[in-house]
Parts: structure tokens; C-alpha cells; sequence
């Protein structure tokens, strides 16, 4: 499943290609969204924002269509009407004079008011949006220590999109490295030196991730490893999908585990339980 940042960028290029530009044509599969074609054809993309892992394609006469990529989902953007040769089933399409932005397999799609966005149940509780919302460390360190968060384990805490939007499972074992938190633990259980380096680790890695096209590894030990003729598995991340792999920093090897019936990595040393 796409996480925060490839969402992000998704909606990069889906703004690239529609924004300020007037629809000359909108396509929806679903039955009962095919009366709102003729209301968006002609209006003109004013943005394409993001809530997590969710998209909000903005039109100027008050209305937003949102989406959510869910585990399938996936944005072409083609020349105008030019759709590419695929097994996908094509669930919404904005076209304009040069371009086509086109959503292939995901089906959780809505059209709304720009007064409804915000009471839609999964934005409505979504948690902090760290690339789009302007989130800071202390704000993250109030989220960690609250009552409805510095008891739960940091392993299924950090999946959860009400905590923090956008993060999934690679972003999950990656911050809980950095930070050096061993994912059996809660906040609760942190000293304040983890609780800030998770705060930092969550926003530095977020970022980093949509700038460097995924890349939460340190990027100059990745750069070297890649000079090296290193495979992208081998020197993408810190520590996910590199079980057995020996840790970067200290030479153990990766331990995978299962957290939240999703696979989580973590280094046994690095990540020691104790304070």
C-alpha cells in the first residue's frame, strides 16, 4: 500500500497536470456518482490536496472529489484521452486540453461540498498530515503522551492513521530505528530522549521519503552503496525487508517480526528494550 509520502507525490502530479486548467470531460465508474460529470465538467482544478493517505482533487465552484488510493489504487497522468494499455479498471478520470489524470482500481471515491470535506468520517479523524499540515516536534511529543496514545504499543500505535496520517508499514519500522525504540515498547515506557527522537525521526523520514523518492536510509551511506553497485532493496531503508541483512550501524542482523498482522523490522541491538 502506497504510504504518505507516494501519496504526496501522486498528488504532485496530479495537480501538475489539472491544476488552473478548465475539465473538459470527468468520468466516474460508479453509477452513483455519474450525475456529478456533467456539474465538474467545466469547472476549473484549483488544488490537489493531501490527509494522509487520502487525495482531495479541488474544482472552483465548491465541490472536491476525494479518494483513497487503498491498497490497489494508482494516478496515470497521459496525454489527453491517451489511456494506457492495462488489466486496471479505470474508477475516475479528469481530462483537459493536454492532459488526462486518470485513477485506476481504487474504489473509495466521494464527491463533496467543500463545507462537507472536513466532517467526512475518515478525514474527520485522521491524525496530523506532516506534508501538508504544518506539524512540529512538540506538537507529535503532546500526540505521544496523551491519554489515547502513551499506553498503546508503538508497533500498532504508528499504523494507526487517528495517531499519524500517512505512515505504513516501511515508515513504521523505520522511525522506530532511527528513534531507537524496540517496537514491543509504548510511549509510555520511553525516556524523553526517545520520545523526541521519535518526533523528530517521524518528521525528518516523512519528509525525506518524498524528497528522495523513498529513500529513509542515511543518503550518503545510501549514495556510497549505490556507487558500490548495492541493489535499491539493499540500501533503501534502514532496516525494512532486510531480514537477515546485517544492520547498517552495528552489524547485526535485521530481525523481522509481525506487529498488527503486518510484517515489522527492528535491529535486537540497536533497539534494545532497556532504558
Amino acid at each position: 500500500m502506497p504510504e504518505g509520502p507516494e501519496i504526496r507525490k501522486a498528488a504532485d502530479q496530479v495537480e501538475k497536470a489539472l491544476q488552473g486548467k478548465r475539465v473538459l470531460d470527468v468520468y466516474f465508474a460508479k453509477e452513483h456518482l455519474a450525475g456529478y460529470e456533467e456539474m465538474l465538467t467545466g469547472a476549473v482544478v484549483t488544488g490537489v490536496d493531501t490527509k494522509g493517505k487520502a487525495m482531495l482533487t479541488r474544482f472552483d465552484h465548491g465541490y472536491t472529489v476525494y479518494s483513497h488510493n487503498q491498497l490497489y489504487g494508482k494516478w496515470v497522468i497521459r496525454n489527453a484521452y491517451n489511456y494506457p494499455k492495462t488489466n486496471r479498471q479505470l474508477r475516475f478520470a479528469v481530462h483537459n486540453e493536454k492532459k488526462s489524470a486518470l485513477l485506476y482500481s481504487a474504489s473509495d471515491i466521494e464527491v463533496l461540498r467543500d463545507e462537507e470535506v472536513a466532517d467526512h468520517p475518515f478525514i474527520k479523524k485522521v491524525g496530523p498530515d506532516i506534508l501538508s499540515e504544518d506539524v512540529t516536534e512538540e506538537m507529535l511529543l503532546n500526540r505521544f503522551t496523551s491519554k489515547s496514545f502513551v499506553k498503546r504499543n508503538w508497533g500498532g500505535l504508528l499504523l494507526d492513521q487517528h495517531f499519524i496520517a500517512g505512515i505504513g508499514n516501511y515508515l513504521r519500522s523505520e522511525i522506530l530505528y532511527v528513534a531507537r525504540i524496540h517496537p514491543s515498547l509504548r510511549p509510555i515506557d520511553c525516556t524523553d530522549e526517545q520520545l523526541e527522537a521519535a518526533a523528530r525521526a517521524t518528521i525528518e523520514l516523512m519528509w525525506q521519503s518524498y524528497r528522495h523518492n523513498g529513500i529513509t536510509n542515511d543518503l550518503s551511506l545510501a549514495d556510497k552503496m549505490k556507487a558500490d553497485g548495492r541493489k535499491r532493496k539493499e540500501f533503501r531503508h534502514w532496516v525494512f525487508a532486510r531480514e537477515e541483512q546485517s544492520c547498517h550501524t552495528c552489524g547485526t542482523p535485521v530481525v523481522k517480526t509481525q506487529v498488527a498482522s503486518r510484517r515489522l523490522y527492528f535491529c535486537e541491538v540497536c533497539q534494545a528494550t532497556q532504558k
